[in-house]
């Protein structure tokens, strides 16, 4: 059985991952500044969903194949890639088209939550970065052969943290969205998070 003390370290090192900058929190940021509080915390739950897939296979070694072979790695590596940068493109596109919807007294466009969820999904499974993570940390908290009670527990406690961290993140933007509702802010929001988005995806292509 895996002590209290061990569980509450997991959740440290999975907190201090989840908090650090990187897709997952530009995109959360995104959708809750820009379509609010219940598309943020919807990528929030896909983000969790995720981390819940990368944990269970890297307990089980699955994850092991991909952070071991290069080939499977790079694949993952630029499809991953390609979606950030495709998700940045359409934050851009967006940035300049929200100035003729808003001169054409048109309502700016949000994202709904179930294609939130998806974004924040696949944002997370197509992070190479995410296996290695996981491949890492899992079995420095299981046995050699992990039984399946305690890699769902684990799992579910990385699933938790990541959901409380990125609700938290989402409703503070949330919080703020009548500042982010000037079409001039949308813009900007649009123009800077897309760029880190194509930036962060260029990034990972070259890692």
């Amino acid at each position: 059985m895996i002590s209290a003390g061990h569980l509450l370290a997991f959740m440290g090192v999975v907190l201090l991952a989840a908090m650090s900058p990187g897709p997952d929190f530009v995109i959360v940021t995104r959708h809750a500044a820009v379509s609010g509080r219940r598309a943020g915390m919807a990528t929030a739950f896909g983000i969790a969903s995720g981390v819940f897939v990368w944990a269970v296979v890297a307990a089980f070694g699955v994850a092991s194949l991909l952070a071991a072979s290069a080939m499977a790695f790079t694949v993952v590596k630029l499809v991953g890639a390609v979606y950030l940068a495709y998700l940045g493109v359409k934050a851009l596109i967006a940035a300049r088209r929200r100035r003729e919807k808003v001169e054409l007294g048109q309502s700016a466009t949000t994202v709904r939550p179930w294609s939130a969820f998806r974004q924040g999904l696949w944002t997370n499974l197509l992070n190479p970065k995410c296996a290695v993570f996981f491949v890492a940390l899992m079995p420095q908290f299981l046995a050699g052969t992990p039984r399946l009670d305690q890699t769902l527990l684990l799992s579910a406690l990385a699933v938790v943290v990541t959901v409380v961290w990125f609700t938290v993140l989402a409703n503070i933007v949330g919080a703020l969205r009548k500042f982010f509702t000037s079409p001039r802010v949308r813009r900007t929001m649009d123009a800077v998070t897309g760029t880190i988005l194509v930036g962060l995806g260029v990034k990972i292509a070259l890692d």
